[in-house]
């Protein structure tokens, strides 16, 4: 990419032959203060635009799918096929829908995050625009040549990134649905495509176990997403986006995630001793139990804990995760 591409041209108020950029500009401009002093290179920018963290769980979310089929084993890691999924379920799909969330999102990260590249000025909404289309299409490519099912699953992860962010629905302003259709998104969807990719002869009944534990993971991913929408509630409450910390209050917020959280691992843990899996389904309910106990510092001060509980709790819900396609494999067996 040449150095001009992502980046926004600078406008030179004492000068005639400024160069101004044409075609759409962010709407508003951001206060000098808060917008970014310095010019990142395009690649650091591009990183930025993507936001690998996101990665992980969709990608974690796939690999789950991948050892449920029964036919995955870890020697498949190093597999053309589980670099595919990586590369789709992570720089790709995930970073597409990250983009999308940011370009439809710039007028509320002028509020809560200006730092970030578009309200910060440093991609413009054309080429925002020209990158979302071209990952877009490798999405959609990538998903092809692991199975075409999968082709169809990215398709439908795109729609539903415009249906929580862009007007007039924008599902994230709707309390409950938002933060669903981002579980959905992170969670059935991937999981799914790793069970396709690596059971060709699937059918809705040999789905069923994936299906259900990913929906159960599903309630406690939407108590995860409650905790995100904490740092932004100022500017949500400013524009009118009702989540639950706007609608109900940070505490009140934090006790209904925390009960959704707990809520879905319990179900799971209940369903892996429906399927007579009794071992997975203990080391499922003992993995809640460190998550309950910051639950406690979580209610108390949301707004300062947020963060640091996604970052060590997360960890044993993604650990139940892959406990329960164990589960699944080895019942299948």
């Amino acid at each position: 990419m040449s150095d001009s591409f992502l980046k926004k041209s600078s406008t030179n108020p004492q000068g005639n032959d400024a160069r101004q950029e044409p075609s759409l500009n962010v709407r508003k401009v951001v206060a000098p203060g808060k917008r970014s002093a310095e010019h990142l290179p395009n690649i650091v920018l591009l990183i930025r635009f993507l936001k690998p963290v996101t990665w992980i769980p969709v990608i974690w979310s796939f690999l789950c799918g991948a050892v449920a089929s029964g036919a995955f084993g870890w020697q498949d890691i190093i597999g053309i096929k589980f670099l595919l999924g990586m590369l789709l379920t992570g720089p790709l799909a995930s970073g597409t829908c990250q983009m999308l969330n940011d370009y439809f999102d710039r007028d509320l990260d002028e509020i809560n995050e200006p730092w970030r590249p578009i309200p910060g000025g440093e991609i413009s909404l054309r080429n925002a625009t020209i990158l979302i289309a071209t990952w877009s299409i490798l999405s959609v490519v990538v998903g092809y040549l692991i199975h075409p099912l999968i082709a169809l699953y990215v398709v439908i992860g795109i729609v539903n990134a415009h249906l929580y962010s862009a007007n007039p629905i924008k599902l994230k302003k709707r309390l409950w649905a938002g933060n669903i259709i981002v579980a959905v998104s992170y969670l059935v969807i991937p999981w799914i495509a790793g069970e396709i990719a690596y059971n060709p002869e699937f059918t809705l009944q040999s789905l069923s176990p994936s299906l259900i534990v990913a929906t159960l993971f599903t309630i406690s991913s939407t108590g995860t997403m409650t905790i995100n929408d904490f740092k932004s509630a100022e500017g949500d409450r400013q524009i009118g986006i009702r989540t639950l910390p706007v609608a109900f209050g940070d505490r009140k917020a934090a006790i209904i995630a925390a009960i959704l959280i707990n809520i879905g691992q319990l179900m799971a843990a209940a369903y892996m001793l429906m399927l007579d899996q009794p071992s997975f389904a203990l080391i499922v309910t003992l993995l809640i139990i460190p998550q309950f106990y910051l639950q406690f510092s979580l209610v108390r001060s949301p707004k300062t804990m947020d963060v640091r509980y996604n970052a060590i709790a997360q960890n044993f819900l993604v650990a139940g995760m892959l406990v329960c396609a164990l589960a699944i494999k080895n019942f299948r067996l």
